[in-house]
């Protein structure tokens, strides 16, 4: 789609971020998981501020309007918010023996199916391979999982999080840059 834009997110866009992500959670997923999955989706997804802090976060706008974000980083953490601290783990990465991580993604409602996420996929593989990474990682949530394989992801490990006894599927996922 053409008359997509992307820019780094800054803290100033974090109220906007936060508000896309609560709405992509709860509207995307219910095709894919049961309401009482849904709800605890929140305990584990959403922003991590390192991503901002690195400068690997993008924003993706149409219109003025946020479409979709995510980023890509450099440090151990595989997904998590700032709020599901178990999970998160700044340790940076070896570009020469680890894969870089894409975190984060989300599309707005309004625009799935017009190339956001395929754009966040392209920005996030562009900047961690300019930076010597040869792969990447991700944990695909039941509803970008087929964004993923069509972009070239394969199942690494089909894995679940468990939020209070609500098991919510996922899969780690990985592809080669070069």
């Amino acid at each position: 789609m053409s008359d997509l834009t992307s820019r780094l997110a800054t803290a100033a866009d974090l109220p906007a971020l936060r508000a896309l992500m609560t709405l992509a959670i709860d509207r995307l997923q219910d095709d894919f998981l049961s309401p009482e999955q849904v709800a605890a989706s929140h305990a584990f997804m959403g922003l991590d501020t390192q991503l901002i802090a690195d400068g690997t976060y993008f924003m993706v706008e149409c219109d003025g309007r946020l479409a979709g974000c995510g980023g890509w980083s450099r440090r151990a953490t595989l997904y998590g918010g700032d709020h599901s601290t178990a999970l998160r783990d700044a340790a940076l990465l070896d570009p020469a023996k680890d894969a870089a991580r894409v975190r984060a993604m989300y599309t707005h409602p309004d625009f799935t199916r017009r190339g956001v996420g395929r754009l966040i996929l392209s920005l996030c593989e562009s900047a961690a391979a300019a930076e010597g990474y040869a792969h990447v990682e991700l944990m695909g949530t039941m509803s970008g999982i087929p964004l993923y394989r069509a972009t070239g992801y394969t199942v690494i490990e089909p894995t679940e999080a468990d939020v209070d006894g609500v098991k919510v599927p996922l899969a780690r996922m990985g592809k080669a840059l070069l």
